[in-house]
């Protein structure tokens, strides 16, 4: 029975040591994101960037939703990883919302 419990012990602090710190961020682009293609981009070339586990974009809302692991890179880096793809991005506050640029017309059409 103590062998049972210090194996569960050990195996559970392992558990704990191995656990990702998984956080997300929500960045907003210049040039402003379209349609599907401005999405598709982003999508197709940002997940190549090291530790990004999820992305979720939304064109009505201008945001990119980036869910990574803070071990392996951090907002500055994602920020880098949008220039080399052609946009500008900023992390947005909590709560905070983006007007949509009317005009502005679609470099990826």
């Amino acid at each position: 029975m103590k062998k049972t419990l210090m194996i569960s012990a050990l195996l559970l602090s392992a558990a704990t040591l191995m656990a990702k710190d998984i956080k997300t961020a929500v960045f907003t682009t210049l040039p402003q994101m379209h349609c599907e293609n401005c999405e598709n981009k982003i999508k197709k070339n940002l997940r190549f960037e090291h530790g990004v586990k999820l992305i979720q974009t939304s064109v009505p809302n201008q945001t990119v939703t980036v869910k990574y692991d803070a071990d392996k890179t951090s907002p500055a880096k994602i920020v880098e990883g949008f220039k080399k793809i052609g946009y500008e991005a900023r992390q947005l506050k909590p709560g905070e919302k983006v007007k949509k640029q009317e005009g502005e017309s679609c470099p990826n059409m």
